[in-house]
């Protein structure tokens, strides 16, 4: 027996905020939406949104690649995202990162690969 796919939830205070804020502004593909459960798309990639949050910040393994993490980030932030960790070349590692809270509280990183 093997898996059908792979889902990663998140908790939404505001459903229609959240999947905006996944849809628009992080590029997802909207699947459905509804209340209580969503979900996004991108490539294999499922998003699944939990209506019932209470909008607190919730750290999460969600992690998001961009060709210029920089960009993403300034745009995150412009539509409500909270900076938590400015975008910053890690040391002996091949990435530059961030970390976001996402309009519902979701604590999320953004990262670029640099070789």
């Amino acid at each position: 027996m093997k898996p059908q796919a792979v889902k990663y939830m998140l908790m939404a205070q505001d459903m229609d905020r959240a999947v905006s804020f996944y849809r628009d502004v992080m590029g997802f593909d909207e699947s459905f939406s509804s209340p209580h459960w969503s979900e996004l798309r991108f490539g294999d990639a499922i998003l699944a949104l939990h209506g019932g949050g209470d909008g607190s910040r919730n750290v999460t393994g969600l992690s998001l690649q961009f060709e210029k993490v920089s960009e993403a980030f300034d745009r995150a932030i412009q539509y409500g995202a909270t900076a938590i960790k400015l975008p910053e070349r890690e040391e002996g590692e091949p990435i530059i990162l961030s970390y976001l809270a996402d309009p519902e509280g979701n604590v999320i990183m953004l990262t670029q690969y640099v070789g």
